[in-house]
Order: structure tokens, then C-alpha cells, then sequence
């Protein structure tokens, strides 16, 4: 070994001592600041937003910006776990990308509970059972996902916060030969994303040999089982059930997107770069949308999402779901909110939490 490369493993062993000091330190002021807190929340969105914000501003490199980004989660979830355990339920079973969002979002030390619906998120966190619930919402290449929205105009929980996950399909089997696979199993959106390659691909499967089912995971759970057939799902279901990559990121749009809510009961406080959700409806007449908006525009707040859907309370009966820029409590969102509560015939305020 050369006495230079020795100089600098030595000086990379002086440093993880000092990081190891450091993280410890910081650890234990975590679990100091659990001793003082009184209402038992140690989930601060709001705090973690611009402690992340902060690390990418002063990031010199080499390392990217969404690896510290990463970095800082996990010491965050490990701080976060000395003041108080939190669990986090998901859309499961385990190796879907709701899981993936969950513990991109929270990292490791949590208690993650996987859920057989969506509504049993949901019903989960309702129920006081878990802290926090993922759920996805909506996809770049699908669009909303109908059953979260329709949850979200009954449910009181409150989001807490959001994240944006890339999407990234891989075809999974028990081997690599594509003209050995009679069958896919994998969610129906999973295969609306992926559908053109497949057909390019795998054009001997009929429409018949592309089976739906619950999850991705469970897709790659019925392939492990069944030497003919793949599943389209993520990388880490191929790793839970064993299988090999026949293909990767074989998604039709490489920015294929899927976006994830945090839910909760607790209201979060302006990071300074933030988001409201709300739902609205108005009575059936003539120009009524234009009118409803028509606050937003006069106190300055940008719309970043509009999208309707049925209401459920009669026919033809529409409620709008808008994420707009800025916090509940920032003065001209305020304004522009209360402006909004006299003129909807219905106004929700999902919660405000730091945007992505």
C-alpha cells in the first residue's frame, strides 16, 4: 500500500470518528428535546422541510443534493426514533411503492403497518393506531387516483405532507427468457404504464395473459410461485419474493410519477416554500367556477392543480379539488380563503404542509 493512499484512509477514519461524535450529539439533544416536548409530536414537517432545504443550499459536493437530501432523512428518523417510536401505515403488502414513498418520506426507524385498501389507511390512522398514513394520489402518466379523493372529502384527517416518487417498472420472473412468459400479473395502472412496451416486447401475450391483481407485490408473490409467468412491479418486490430482472425501467414515460400524501391529525406550521389542499363546490349557474377563482387571482395566490370529481350527493353534482402555493395562514392566502368561504356553497381546507 502506497504511503499516500494510507494518508488518506487515515484521514477518512479521523473523520468518521468525529461524524460518529457528531451524530450521537445530535442524537441526544433529539432525545432531550423528547423529554421537554409536552404535546408528543416529534414529527415536524415544517422543521425537517427546511433543515433539508438548508443541507441542499450548503451542499459543496461531491455528493448530490438528493442524496443528502436521503442522508439527513435517515439521521432524522434515527433522532426521531429516541424521542418517541412512530409507526406509518401503507397501502401494502410489503414491496409496493407505497411502502417506498413511506420510507423515503419517514426512513428507516419507523414502524411501518401495511394496509389491504386505501380506505384502510385511512381507517387506521383514524383509529389512532399508526401516526401517519401514505396514500398515493395521483400519477403523471394516469392521473388521479379516484378512491384517495373520494376518502379525503369525509375523512378529518389532515395532510401533513406530500411526495413526489419516480416510478420506475421492472419486468420480474423466476428467469430471463421473455419467450418463456405466458402471463403478467401486476396492477392495472402498473400495466396502463408499461403497456406499449409490452406490446413491443412480449407480442406473443394476448390482452387475456396481462392479469390484474391488488398490488405489485402481489404480482411478484404470484410470479415467484409460477415458472412461466412475470410480474411488472418495482425493484425492491423483485427482491422480497426472489425474482430476477427480465427487463428494467421499462415505464412508457421515463418521468413517470406517482404522487403521495402524508396523512394525519395534526396541523403543520409555514416552512416558508408551502401548499394547501382544499375541496370546493359551487351552485350550478352560469359562470359560477370563474367566480369561485376569481379570489385567488385578486390576493395573488398561484393554482397549481384543478380537478373535479363527482360529489356522490346527487347527479351531476361536481366537488373541486385545488392545491394551491403558499399556507393557510400566509396573509394573502388567508384573505383569499375567506373570500372563498363566503362564495362556495362548499369549502374544505385539507391542510397546508411543505411542498415538493
Amino acid at each position: 500500500m502506497s504511503e499516500q493512499l494510507k494518508q488518506l484512509r487515515d484521514q477518512i477514519d479521523g473523520i468518521d470518528n468525529e461524524l460518529l461524535q457528531l451524530v450521537s450529539k445530535r442524537a441526544e439533544f433529539a432525545r432531550q428535546i423528547g423529554k421537554i416536548k409536552k404535546s408528543g409530536i416529534v414529527y415536524r414537517p415544517e422543521r425537517e422541510a427546511q433543515i433539508l432545504a438548508r443541507m441542499q443550499e450548503q451542499n459543496p459536493g461531491p455528493i448530490s443534493n438528493e442524496h443528502i437530501k436521503q442522508l439527513f432523512i435517515e439521521i432524522m428518523s434515527l433522532c426521531r426514533a429516541l424521542e418517541k417510536p412512530m409507526s406509518v401505515a401503507f397501502l401494502g403488502p410489503s414491496g409496493t411503492f407505497s411502502e417506498e414513498a413511506a420510507l423515503k418520506r419517514f426512513g428507516s426507524a419507523i414502524t411501518t403497518i401495511a394496509c389491504d385498501s386505501i380506505d384502510d389507511v385511512f381507517r387506521t390512522v383514524e383509529s389512532d393506531t399508526v401516526n401517519y398514513g401514505v396514500v398515493p394520489v395521483e400519477n403523471s402518466t394516469e392521473g388521479a387516483v379516484g378512491r384517495t379523493m373520494d376518502l379525503l372529502l369525509q375523512t378529518p384527517l389532515i395532510i401533513c405532507g406530500e411526495l413526489q416518487l419516480p416510478i420506475h417498472q421492472f419486468l420480474l420472473a423466476q428467469q430471463t427468457e421473455l419467450a418463456r412468459i405466458n402471463k403478467i400479473y401486476s396492477h392495472s395502472q402498473s400495466l396502463a404504464q408499461c403497456h406499449h412496451w409490452l406490446s413491443s416486447n412480449l407480442p406473443h401475450l394476448s390482452h387475456t395473459a396481462l392479469i390484474n391483481v391488488a398490488s405489485n407485490a402481489d404480482a411478484a408473490r404470484q410470479a415467484a410461485n409460477d415458472s412461466e409467468a412475470a410480474a411488472v412491479a418495482g425493484k425492491r418486490a423483485g427482491e422480497l419474493f426472489g425474482l430476477a430482472i427480465c427487463a428494467e425501467n421499462i415505464e412508457d414515460d421515463p418521468k413517470n410519477t406517482t404522487r403521495f400524501l402524508v396523512l394525519g391529525k395534526q396541523m403543520v406550521d409555514a416552512s416558508g416554500k408551502d401548499k394547501t389542499s382544499l375541496i370546493m363546490s359551487t351552485n350550478n349557474r352560469s359562470g359560477a367556477i370563474y367566480k369561485l377563482l376569481e379570489p385567488l387571482a385578486q390576493h395573488g395566490v398561484s393554482m397549481s392543480r384543478l380537478e373535479s370529481r363527482p360529489s356522490r350527493t346527487g347527479l351531476w353534482q361536481y366537488v373541486f379539488f385545488v392545491d394551491i402555493e403558499g399556507h393557510q395562514d400566509d396573509e394573502n392566502v388567508a384573505a383569499a380563503l375567506i373570500e372563498l368561504r363566503n362564495k362556495a356553497a362548499f369549502l374544505k381546507i385539507l391542510g397546508s404542509y411543505p411542498a415538493t
